[in-house]
Order: structure tokens, then sequence, then C-alpha cells
């Protein structure tokens, strides 16, 4: 892409089911009090899609805000990049489900899946197509709907995980005679397959295919190791961090706001302290919103955005870790 260009977050959106449950719902199945979630989560109270529900409408209500936000319509978009590890249909994509029900046509549809860290990658892909030159606006988004594979008595998950979707629209934008452009300066990917088996659905796919001896013993609802995948996830994540400010010779006092994957509350204040990031610095809606997967890092996005805490020039940092192992850093001048 020319140098006079950069790719630029424009719009952001997001949309929760109405549905809360609090802490005393979870806490029940897995004999647990009500203030004993939130000790170990810092959640308080999560959003449950609605029976009728599904991912790609969640995604359809939180697109639509974000084009919205950008002022632009679905006609002016190229490419609309989905994440998401609960999808509509394992084929077609959730994407082209989003694509019907925004009336978007002859624009590319695809879904990314890279679990929690889903939304990074998928805007490290709009990010990568706009320097190309190959699409000019492209919407991502992620949508979860985590509450259909939960086992409500595997307490390793089921008092973690919410519903909801979040969307950025990334648009070409000329960079013009600014000092310092805005918009996307870095995005850092990375996985490690041999951690797999951390966290996982077991059966539903070609490996181990549906039956009712996977139905019979819980194969198709999440499973995780979390005391392993927390010691591995802030250590990983504040390295790629570490590195991303490296390489743009930052500290964490130059930045504006960190935006991570609101996996929980010990993970979040663990990465904070490891990093030395200034109090107040790293943003939260974790304690009523849970986890919600690789949507929670764009409905946090999309929260800041409309408190107004973003101002022109700031620096952003944005974080998030997931099964695979997947993970990923990306730094943003608003």
């Amino acid at each position: 892409m020319n140098q006079g260009y950069c790719s630029r977050i424009v719009g952001t959106g997001s949309h929760l089911p109405t549905r809360t449950v609090g802490n005393a719902e979870v806490a029940r199945p897995v004999h647990l009090r009500e203030e004993d979630v939130f000790q170990l989560t810092g959640i308080r109270a999560r959003r449950w899609a609605a029976p009728h529900d599904e991912c790609s409408q969640l995604a359809e209500e939180a697109s639509r805000r974000a084009l919205e936000s950008a002022g632009l319509t679905t006609d002016s978009i190229d490419a609309i990049l989905v994440s998401t590890t609960s999808p509509d249909t394992i084929l077609p994509s959730t994407a082209c489900h989003l694509q019907r029900r925004l009336g978007a046509r002859n624009v590319a549809a695809f879904d990314v899946s890279a679990s929690c860290s889903g939304f990074i990658y998928g805007l490290s892909m709009a990010d990568c197509f706009i320097r190309s030159g190959q699409f000019n606006r492209c919407l991502v988004v992620a949508s979860e709907i985590k509450s259909r594979y939960l086992d409500s008595e595997n307490s390793a998950c089921a008092i973690l995980f919410g519903d909801g979707a979040g969307a950025a629209v990334v648009i070409r934008e000329d960079i013009g005679k600014r000092r310092e452009p805005p918009g996307i300066l870095g995005v850092r990917l990375y996985a490690d397959g041999t951690y797999s088996h951390l966290i996982t659905v077991p059966a539903g796919g070609s490996r181990l295919p549906v039956s009712s001896d996977t139905v019979r013993n819980r194969l198709h609802t999440l499973q995780m190791k979390g005391g392993v995948l927390f010691r591995i996830a802030v250590k990983r994540l504040s390295q790629a961090i570490q590195d991303l400010l490296g390489e743009f010779d930052l500290r964490p006092a130059d930045i504006k706001r960190v935006i991570a994957h609101q996996a929980n509350g010990r993970m979040l204040a663990a990465i904070a302290r490891r990093l030395q990031i200034p109090q107040g610095t790293m943003f939260s809606i974790l304690e009523e919103y849970g986890n919600t997967s690789s949507a929670s890092l764009p409905i946090a996005l999309d929260f800041a955005h409309r408190q107004g805490i973003f101002n022109a020039g700031d620096l952003i940092l944005l974080g998030a870790f997931g099964g695979g192992l997947t993970w990923g850093a990306a730094l943003v001048r608003w």
C-alpha cells in the first residue's frame, strides 16, 4: 500500500443478550457460594442468549452499530471477517449468514477460528488486506454464544462464560501530512498447538463425530485446564505485549488504555502487575458481562469508545489469549 495511507478503526459496535445471569445461578450446580465466584473470577454477572438467538443475529446487531458509528452503510463494505467458535452452522460460515442478514452483496465473507484471540487475528487480516490494496473497508466481527457449550457442573467453565458480539469497521485512510499517522501501527500473532488440550470442545468434528456416546459423556461441552492455562496465558501475552512495545520504543506509561481479552479478573491483574501498567490504564467490563470469548475484546473496545475515553492520537494496546493456544497483541493510534 502507498505509504500515504493507513488502516484505521473508524467505528465500533457491540450487542449483548437481554438475559442477565448472576453468580447465584451458576454457583449452585458447582457447589460454590455467590461471592466465591466473584473472588475466583472477578465476575458478578454475564449475559446468556435466549433459545431463539443465533450467533449471526448477535453479530448483525453489533455490526449495524459499528457501521452507524462509522457513518457507513452495508453497501460500502468490501469484506466481512467473523471470529467465532460457536458458529450458526459448521457449513456455511457464520460470516456468510451475517452477509445475508446485512444484505451486503458481492463482498468477501469468511470465518476466523482462533478462539479468544480471534478478533485480533481478524483485525490483522483486515489490516493486511487494506495495506495490500485488495480491500478498502473491512467489517471485523467477533460473536459468541458460549452458554450453549457449557456443562453447568464443570466449575472451570460454567462460572466464566457469557454471550455477546462486538464489531469494528476498518478502512483505508489518507494519512496526509500528519506527523504521527493514526490507525493500526502493528499487530503480532502467535500460536502453540502443543497446548491444544488445555481448552477444547472434544467432540463434533471429524476426529470425534457426534454419537450417542459423545452426547452422553458431555464431550460437546467446553473443557478447560484453568490453572495451567492461567500461568501460560499471563506469561505469553505479557511477553507479546512487551515485545510489541519494544519494537516501537514505547513504555507502558506511554499507553493511554490497555484493552485485553476479558478472561477473568485475576488474569487481567496479573498481566498489569507483570508489565507494570499504570493503575487505571487497564479497561475492563468483566464484572458485569463475564468472559465472552473472542467477542470480549471488541465489546470492551466499543464500551470504551462510546464512553469517550479515547482522544485523537492516543495509543491503545489490544491483547488476547485463547485456545489453540493462540495469542496476539496490537498497537493502535486512535
